[in-house]
């Protein structure tokens, strides 16, 4: 009988502590991390990870599979970028709890704030459970190739107690934080990892409704972040548009201080937050210096649209005769849109944003004539573009204006051009300011979105572009220095630090009793691949997808799941119930 149930033999072990990396064996025996080093034993499957490199599992504490996650085993596309762990229920929109005539209500939340299909999620979601804790038990039931925690939602805790009084600006009464604080203790008793909110005009349902976290008072928000305390754990998640009146800061240090538990939230360089992003850090720590603990969530690219004909949005959804055939099937759109005449009529239009968001216009403008921040997605793009490569300087160079050649480029490839509009993160044209806050302490890498945003953004990749970008390929910097972050660094803020902000002791590291949550991965071939548009989901949902070549294999828990980017069909992931501790093993010792 072999001793182990896996060997990985002479891989480059970058083990997620941020020490210096080395060449050794790891042996896997009943899901955990036996032995590091160099091993005698035998196994019962042997990998040759020579002239590779060998990562713990990716964490991703930022997406919203909420609801994929109750049919998808599969978990793509995070799963294809070497992430065994995701945290969902971010910013305030889940399913749990549900009240049977809010289905539908709550689908509409997470369409138009996330841009899931609603029609998908609909046929997609079974809805065997009202309470939170019946979500998770239906969570439980369905194997996956990650492990799944989550939060309790705001926007789904509100619909549950106020009913048809959630509206916007709606003002619970004393009796309703008090069972809103029940019903989120209750959830994290269950094992959910934390709460989230979110309070930004970006967010909102389907039906133009802000989200109900916007206006809740600070008063409904430390309660409930009290609420939490008592169940003895989690994580206080918060999207925001940080606006000074609202004094956020104050409240998420006073809650973060009352209850000894972290508080998060998403640091942008971003139109809707008032506050620049050097203020947001500087007010964060002055609240850590007087005793709180909040972290800023940070995204390591600039949060783009990608544009597309058939994605939500593109450069020319506010013209006339693109609404006109809007509602068309793909084939008749796109033989509209290769005819010259169609083509000529559509580029003499003004756009007309009749009926459009006024607090969005702002976005929209970005979105039809941002010619100078809009780039095209070649099929070597680099998300730190130069102003050279942007579709105005494009569109000069080749003697064109810069909407006939943004119309022209979408039309390739069958009309299957991208437009990448980086509307976040990217206001100095560089990622420089983003070198500084990869080093410290207080900030975590986040923001992926896996599994929302699916007409719109694909950015699940974010673990890929990590390496690829900051530690290996990029060019630009502001600095003597390279710009770059070293892989040991890398790798500990996407596995170790991840995973400790949610009390998840148990993965994160390759060391003895840990998950045997592992990549292997030929560094020199990494590369992001071109993202397509697919129509996979339920009810023939769209989705943004992007693969990446250069996994070797992705391990769970012991359990090959991945090899060469391809699922081998196995399910070994698990939901995640409340912080988790490492095992003791005696070879540990």
């Amino acid at each position: 009988m072999a001793t182990y149930d896996l060997i990985i033999r002479e891989g480059t072990i970058v083990d997620g502590t941020g020490k210096e990396r080395f060449i050794g064996d790891i042996a896997v025996k009943d899901g955990l991390i036996a032995q590091v080093g160099a091993i005698t034993g035998d196994a019962t499957q042997e990998i040759n990870a020579s002239g590779m490199i060998v990562t713990p599992g990716f964490v991703d504490v930022h997406t919203h599979y909420d609801g994929q996650a109750t049919w998808d085993p599969e978990m793509a596309p995070s799963s294809w970028h070497g992430v065994t762990t995701v945290i969902m229920g971010n910013c305030g929109v889940g399913f749990a709890p549900a009240a049977p005539d809010r289905h539908e209500w709550l689908i509409g939340l997470m369409e138009g704030v996330e841009d899931i299909p609603g029609t998908a999620l609909a046929e997609g979601m079974k809805w065997n459970w009202e309470t939170f804790p019946e979500y998770l038990d239906a969570l439980e039931k369905l194997p996956r190739t990650v492990d799944v925690g989550t939060h309790v939602p705001h926007g789904a805790v509100r619909a549950y107690v106020l009913g048809d009084r959630e509206k916007p600006g709606a003002v619970p009464t004393d009796d309703d934080i008090a069972k809103m604080g029940d019903i989120v203790e209750e959830g994290v008793r269950a094992g959910a990892l934390g709460f989230s909110t979110s309070r930004t005009v970006i967010h909102k349902s389907i039906d133009g409704e802000l989200v109900p976290g916007t206006t809740a008072t600070a008063e409904e928000l430390i309660s409930i972040g009290k609420a939490m305390a008592r169940a003895g754990h989690g994580v206080f998640e918060m999207a925001s548009d940080l606006k000074r009146e609202w004094n956020e800061f104050d409240w998420m240090g006073k809650l973060s201080r009352d209850t000894g538990l972290p508080v998060t939230f998403a640091a942008l360089q971003s139109i809707a937050k008032e506050m620049p992003l050097d203020e947001q850090i500087a007010a964060m720590r002055a609240e850590n210096d007087n005793g709180a603990n909040i972290v800023a969530q940070i995204a390591l690219r600039g949060n783009g649209i990608v544009m597309a004909w058939q994605g939500t949005v593109h450069p020319f959804r506010f013209r006339p005769s693109w609404m006109a055939i809007s509602d068309l099937g793909w084939a008749e759109q796109k033989t509209k849109l290769l005819d010259p005449v169609f083509k000529d009529q559509l580029l003499a239009e003004e756009n007309d944003f009749t009926g459009a968001p006024q607090d969005l216009i702002h976005l929209f403008m970005a979105i039809v004539n941002g010619w100078s921040a809009q780039f095209e997605m070649d099929p070597d793009f680099d998300y730190e573009p130069p102003a050279e490569s942007s579709i105005q300087a494009r569109a000069e160079k080749a003697g064109v204006g810069p909407q006939e050649y943004a119309y022209d480029l979408l039309c390739r490839d069958d009309g299957k051009g991208f437009i990448y509009l980086p509307i976040l993160n990217y206001q100095d044209g560089n990622l420089d300011f983003l070198e500084a806050l990869q080093a410290s302490d207080d900030t975590v890498n986040s923001l992926s979105d896996g599994g929302a945003h699916c007409g719109t953004i694909c950015d699940a990749a974010s673990p890929t572009f990590m390496l690829q970008h900051w530690v290996r390929d990029r060019k630009r910097a502001a600095t003597r220095n390279s710009g770059k972050v070293s892989l040991e660094h890398a790798i500990k803020r996407q596995c170790r630090d991840t995973a400790q902000l949610y009390g998840l002791e148990d993965r994160g590291l390759i060391a003895p009793g840990y998950l045997a949550d592992l990549n292997i991965i030929d560094f020199d071939r990494l590369k992001l691949g071109k993202p397509w548009l697919a129509f996979d989901l339920p009810a023939g949902g769209k989705r943004l997808l992007q693969k990446a070549d250069g996994y070797v294999a992705t391990i769970k828990g012991g359990v090959v799941t991945f090899r060469e980017g391809e699922w081998t069909g196995a399910t070994p992931g698990n939901l995640i119930r409340g912080p988790q501790q490492v095992t003791m093993l005696e070879a540990a010792e």
